[in-house]
């Protein structure tokens, strides 16, 4: 029984942890970052130095960064490997709350061990701590709990123990993982204890294939069996299943489409016969017809978010029936459906048998093949619209796409780029489709890129990201040069919010505060008015050289196709500076997302987009019909 200070136990702890599933076995947390101030720096910072062997340190120098970095490892590893990220009391710690969320909201285990006032409380109030007149025992670490999939301060050493083992079991277990936050106080971070040899040994987690109820299966497989137009609705979890192939195969036999969320694109090649592509407000033309007839639809791994559904408008056949596939009992009870619990591989595995010798009719084979055709010449449009004097965003994906092999990654996360890759992207392989928008959070391509290329430091990793983000959070391009990581992040410049500009368009406001300008006669100016100042002579590129990039300027496609090459020269990260139109964009496809318009306004042009919101509403579906016993 070792006398270790409560921080050197849990770093030895961690260390210690693997996680195992298929018979394949490693290590679960597989480094620590951290930045240091007072707070960690005598306990989790003396810990992972003395401990340097067993686990690996890497420096942040933000510390939402950090835990994103975090979280694109998790993704990218299918949930079963994962970071720890460590920061210091106060703001260090509450700058890590917007990382906690993105990773719940997405499902991805991260830990986070930020540090606490003292629990002796007889420095008080401490430097950078929360007064509060109705509670003693409430610090800003409290912020973390709304976040968090699991939450505790660490108050006595020996309370170490349980919540740590705690800790393990959410993060490794793939229906209620996310972020789980460990608080520990500055004080009893340093204080010892003699912990158990049981405690520091190797420990692992075993992750399961839980098939669903044999019953809920044949119940699934016989509407499947009777409907005509049927379609399958592919999500992250058929990612993090690793059932990719499976899905494939029941595709094959039955001739069932699949459609994509924007965390399943990729669960199908996009060169398959049954791939239809991206879904919902983001999505392609071919899915979302397909989806507006479809009379059963079989969700696996989604959690049918907004987007996916386009507002609960994508389908509107009068009778339509929902099954959903998913290892949380909580995604799969949704839209009134039946509810298939269970591993996504394991269910398709089973599934499949049940519907040995089922297939769709050939009239919907056609009306499949057709959608697929016109959808992929519009991609192609897309890609050579030659537009100028600049280049559309969409022209600029076509060329990152040319430039990307087979096990490449792309990454990116808010803005409308997120929208236009979810439908024009080319997925070849699982895992090679890395966009977060479980909640679309501006700054995250970088250091999410920077976790996917950890995960993997064998693959080209693509890092798109738009002017917006970027200037939200350029910082890991530092940690991305000092750990020699290569990135190629495509940095288009559109000098404003193109995302929110074209919203606001839509709900009649006018691009109102979109747009990167001096101000003018006291106003930053609306899209396309005279009285706008003029642009901020702001250089991003040289910014991004500053950092330590290796800075390329690209005006055209061909000067981009030319940069693209080059970055695959080079062995350090790379920032390419393009230039776009940001009124060129991509159309929407036979979709809806619910924007309220204003009620009442002065405006003609807000007046005559509710007039539009009303009539598109319309279209909303509640999905209240339950399905029977009787399938």
């Amino acid at each position: 029984m070792p006398e270790l200070t409560v921080a050197q136990a849990l770093i030895r702890f961690l260390a210690a942890q693997h996680v195992q599933r298929d018979g394949r076995e490693q290590r679960f947390i597989e480094g620590c970052f951290g930045i240091f101030g007072h707070g960690n720096v005598a306990g989790i910072g003396q810990a992972l130095q003395q401990e340097a062997a067993a686990i690996r340190y890497y420096q942040g120098r933000n510390e939402q960064a950090m835990v994103h970095v975090a979280a694109g490892f998790a993704r990218a590893s299918n949930r079963l490997r994962t970071l720890a990220c460590t920061s210091s009391v106060g703001p260090g710690a509450t700058n890590m709350v917007t990382g906690a969320a993105l990773a719940t909201i997405n499902r991805l285990p991260v830990l986070l061990l930020p540090g606490d006032v003292f629990a002796s409380r007889r420095p008080h109030p401490v430097l950078q701590g929360l007064e509060r007149l109705d509670s003693g025992d409430t610090s800003v670490n409290d912020a973390f709990r709304a976040v968090s999939r699991y939450w505790d301060r660490i108050a006595r050493p020996e309370q170490l123990m349980p919540a740590a083992l705690e800790a393990m079991r959410v993060l490794t277990d793939q229906a209620e993982t996310g972020a789980v936050t460990l608080a520990l106080p500055e004080d009893v971070q340093t204080e010892t204890m003699s912990f158990p040899d049981e405690f520091l040994e190797r420990r692992v987690w075993t992750v399961w294939r839980q098939a669903p109820p044999p019953e809920a299966v044949r119940r699934a497989a016989t509407l499947l069996r009777e409907a005509r137009r049927p379609l399958i609705v592919a999500g992250g979890g058929v990612i993090y299943s690793e059932a990719s192939e499976a899905l494939s195969r029941l595709a094959e036999a039955t001739g069932i489409p699949v459609a994509e969320t924007q965390a399943g694109k990729g669960s199908l090649r996009f060169d398959h016969p049954c791939a239809l592509g991206a879904i919902g407000a983001t999505g392609t033309s071919a899915a979302n017809r397909i989806a507006r007839d479809a009379d059963v639809v079989l969700g696996i791994g989604t959690r049918w978010s907004d987007f996916t559904t386009a507002s609960h408008s994508a389908f509107q056949h009068l009778d339509v029936r929902f099954v959903s596939l998913n290892v949380a009992a909580f995604d799969a009870g949704k839209l009134s459906g039946l509810p298939l619990v269970g591993d996504a591989r394991a269910g398709i595995e089973e599934l499949t048998q049940m519907l040995d010798g089922h297939a769709v009719s050939a009239d919907y084979r056609a009306a499949i093949a057709s959608e697929r055709e016109l959808w992929l010449a519009e991609v192609e449009r897309l890609y050579g619209l030659g537009h100028a004097p600049l280049p559309s965003q969409a022209e600029v994906i076509g060329a990152v796409e040319r430039a990307s092999g087979e096990r490449d990654v792309v990454v990116c996360a808010a803005g409308s780029m997120p929208g236009d890759l979810h439908k024009l992207w080319r997925t070849r392989a699982p895992g090679t489709y890395h966009v977060e928008y479980g909640y679309s959070c501006m700054g995250y391509e970088i250091p999410g890129g920077l976790g996917v290329k950890l995960a993997d430091p064998g693959r080209e990793v693509y890092v798109m990201i738009g002017d917006g983000s970027y200037l939200m959070m350029s910082s890991e391009i530092v940690t991305a040069v000092q750990e020699r990581m290569k990135l190629t992040i495509v940095l288009v410049d559109n000098a404003g919010f193109a995302s929110i500009g074209g919203l606001s368009r839509s709900v009649g406001s006018g691009g109102f505060g979109t747009l990167y300008r001096y101000r003018r006669d006291d106003s930053l100016g609306l899209d396309g008015e005279d009285g706008a100042g003029e642009r901020l002579p702001v250089d991003l590129g040289a910014n991004a050289a500053s950092l330590g990039a290796r800075l390329i300027r690209a005006s055209t496609i061909d000067e981009l196709d030319a940069a693209l090459a080059e970055a695959r020269r080079v062995q350090q990260t790379v920032v390419i500076h393009v230039a776009t139109d940001r009124y060129q964009g991509v159309p929407s496809y036979d979709c809806w997302w619910d924007v309220p318009v204003a009620a009442v306004s002065k405006s003609n042009s807000v007046r005559e987009a509710r007039r539009e919101y009303e009539r598109m509403r319309e279209r909303q579906r509640d999905y209240l019909r339950p399905v029977g016993e009787d399938g």
